[in-house]
């Protein structure tokens, strides 16, 4: 990674004095605010309809492929908010199975979720992975009447590489090149919970995982690491992001986390930054209790808020 980028990352780091600390929870005002070591129970749970999985893609997709969905009991006719979970694994492997905890939480806290598969490299490149989402988007839009879903009020939650595509979706999915041929309006989110994200493929040093995933290294194919990285993406005001990550992570250094926050509040977003000391990148998902329930605060209070 560039040194400049290295050292922005780590002056952040050193500024939040994290000796002692098990996490650090930073606002959108760049101010710290309490962080919880462990998940507090929530007594206003609701009862959960589990639907199962259904192919979310047509036909003619390269790929069959599905989406577990539950939805909130209750018998009031609101509509109510949703969301789209996409689990890691690289770009090339792991299951919904990843995010089934996540999906249930959510659904408890009145969210109808949508917990899909992808297509993997290096069989399909990107942005073939960002078209499942998309189109994913578009189904649960079709389902809108039928789940009671307010498409003004669809999230995103992944982690590792399905923050990423999350990300990516948010920021650049409904516009610009990446919306063609399957984005546009029905593909916008209203906030974003990603944790352990890639953000800036550029930081890479050639890896065979985003090699794979992209078709080429750096010099070979630099146009996808740009359209494919959510840092290089933010062209207006994004959407709110609660992102969450490890400080000790090797796989996607924290420095992913930490620019991306002051790029998306540099941009007028809104933005929370969840920093898990002492655990590296798959710990800080087996730990992510606090980080999560943090990130469901988040979203309840996006999706709560009267302009959304």
């Amino acid at each position: 990674m560039a040194a400049t980028t290295w050292c922005r990352g780590a002056l952040l780091l050193a500024s939040l004095g994290l000796a002692g600390c098990a996490n650090t929870h930073l606002g959108s005002d760049g101010h710290e605010l309490v962080a919880r070591d462990t998940a507090q129970p929530n007594t206003e749970l609701g009862e959960v309809r589990d639907l199962g999985e259904r192919r979310y893609t047509p036909n003619d997709w390269p790929e069959p492929l599905s989406a577990r969905v539950r939805l909130p009991q209750g018998d009031d006719d609101d509509l109510r908010p949703a969301a789209l979970l996409v689990h890691g694994g690289g770009w090339r492997n792991r299951t919904p199975d990843d995010m089934e905890e996540i999906a249930e939480a959510l659904t408890r806290r009145g969210f109808v979720t949508v917990n899909i598969e992808h297509r993997f490299a290096p069989d399909y490149r990107f942005p073939a992975q960002l078209h499942d989402l998309q189109q994913a988007m578009a189904w649960l839009h079709a389902n809108a009447e039928a789940w009671r879903v307010d498409t003004d009020r669809i999230v995103g939650v992944g982690f590792s590489s399905g923050a990423h595509l999350v990300s990516l979706l948010a920021l650049a999915g409904s516009h610009g090149p990446l919306a063609t041929p399957h984005g546009g309006d029905r593909t916008r989110l209203a906030a974003v919970v990603a944790g352990g994200t890639p953000t800036d493929l550029f930081k890479f040093d050639d890896g065979k995982l985003v090699v794979q995933f992209l078709g080429g290294t750096r010099a070979e194919v630099p146009e996808q690491y740009r359209l494919a990285s959510p840092a290089r993406q933010i062209q207006s005001t994004p959407p709110p992001f609660f992102l969450f990550h490890g400080t000790w992570d090797r796989l996607v250094p924290v420095d992913h986390a930490t620019d991306f926050y002051q790029a998306l509040r540099a941009q007028g977003g809104e933005a929370e930054l969840f920093l898990q000391h002492g655990r590296g990148h798959f710990l800080s998902f087996l730990t992510r209790g606090s980080a999560i329930e943090a990130g469901l605060d988040f979203l309840k209070r996006q999706v709560s808020h009267p302009d959304r």
